[in-house]
């Protein structure tokens, strides 16, 4: 049985066997939590997502999928980077945000990994609202098939927080 607990904080400063990673498809870094864990992980990152773009990404990760690189820096093993879907409103595929959570716990358990943080995937400039990004990676985490013992979910501010918190009840 997977653990689910709420952290508000910096996803970077989590010890844990793997941090995922809110990337961008192209794998090489930008803003937000893709870019404050390239900053912390340090150039290691970059480089095993450079081969990565080399060998088999070459037209990047597509949404919804994902890939462990090395942590670097960070207080974890492995980084493992997922891409979200940008928000386009009543157009918009939650399966595909919910495969985000899914893969990665799917790359995790292959790596080994028994403790894992994610940051609230697609909500900050992707656009997710909260409240429905919150409940979809809660029940594509509960729904999981996994040998993942703790899922942690680490959230930057205290709105954040709170609607997580909620769902959680």
């Amino acid at each position: 049985m997977t653990t689910i607990t709420l952290v508000q904080g910096d996803i970077t400063r989590q010890s844990v066997d793997a941090v995922v990673n809110a990337a961008n498809s192209s794998l090489l870094g930008g803003g937000g939590v893709d870019g404050a864990i390239h900053r912390r992980g340090g150039p290691a990152i970059l480089a095993d997502c450079r081969r990565l773009r080399a060998s088999q990404y070459g037209k990047g990760l597509p949404t919804g999928r994902a890939v462990a690189t090395t942590a670097g820096e960070l207080d974890a093993r492995w980084v493992i980077h997922t891409v979200g879907p940008v928000y386009q409103g009543s157009g918009s595929d939650p399966a595909l945000l919910a495969s985000c959570y899914r893969a990665s716990l799917e790359v995790a358990d292959e790596l080994g990994a028994r403790t894992v943080a994610f940051p609230a995937v697609s909500t900050g400039a992707y656009g997710w609202p909260m409240a429905d990004a919150a409940r979809i990676a809660v029940e594509a985490v509960r729904a999981a098939e996994t040998a993942v013992e703790e899922v942690r979910f680490v959230l930057f501010d205290e709105q954040a927080y709170r609607v997580f918190a909620e769902l959680l009840r």
